[in-house]
């Protein structure tokens, strides 16, 4: 089963991602690992988007797609697997087309802009030893004050209000168009994400028709 995962900063995306691989037994595969994959493992296609990046550009659809199309050769990839974060865009998408991968269902984990601020504004950090906390869902026992170390805990800039609105504009410019593109096709999966973990997950699976 080829499934997309998409979903906004914040709607939970990467841990029914992680739920996904245990009960369905085939990998996440997302386009900055893949990247840093290739790069690492010095082939031609990852020796081209190294110049790119050295270079500060973004590497271009059809490397990223060679880079997509070498990947799902491997032989994990067999049963399926789950593309993160890619495709953003319909270009994207007609080019996995034109590569011959096809897709099954592309599920959209649909959350409100207002829970997502609340969500990601609510996350602290400790910078000292990497503990995270939530104020609502997981505070610490003394406010602002890391339960493991003691140090003070901190918003990342990336959590900051006015920085998480503009994340969710920008995601909502690249993928509203890909959302209708499958639409369309008939494969687009949308599942409530303000549910509980375990009920998103259940969602989902009922959704790909996976579930047990």
């Amino acid at each position: 089963m080829n499934l997309i995962l998409l979903g906004a900063p914040g709607a939970g995306k990467g841990t029914q991602a992680g739920l996904l691989v245990e009960k369905l037994g085939i990998p996440t595969i997302s386009t900055g690992n893949m990247l840093r994959e290739a790069i690492h493992n010095g082939t031609e296609i990852g020796q081209l988007a190294k110049r790119y990046m050295d270079d500060g550009c973004l590497v271009p659809d059809d490397v990223v797609l060679s880079i997509v199309g070498e990947r799902v050769q491997k032989d994990d990839c067999r049963k399926g697997f789950i593309l993160d974060g890619f495709p953003r865009t319909v270009p994207q998408a007609e080019g996995l087309e034109k590569l011959g991968i096809g897709i099954d269902h592309v599920v959209s984990i649909e959350i409100s802009d207002d829970e997502i601020v609340a969500r990601m504004t609510g996350r602290r950090v400790c910078l000292k030893c990497g503990a995270t906390y939530h104020v609502v869902a997981n505070p610490p026992k003394a406010e602002g004050i890391c339960d493991s170390c003691g140090d003070e805990l901190v918003i990342r800039d990336d959590d900051k209000a006015e920085t998480v609105r503009h994340r969710i504009e920008v995601y909502h410019a690249q993928t509203e168009e890909l959302k209708v593109f499958y639409k369309n096709k008939g494969k687009l999966r949308l599942v409530d994400g303000k549910q509980s973990i375990e009920d998103a997950n259940h969602a989902i699976l009922v959704a790909i028709g996976a579930a047990k």
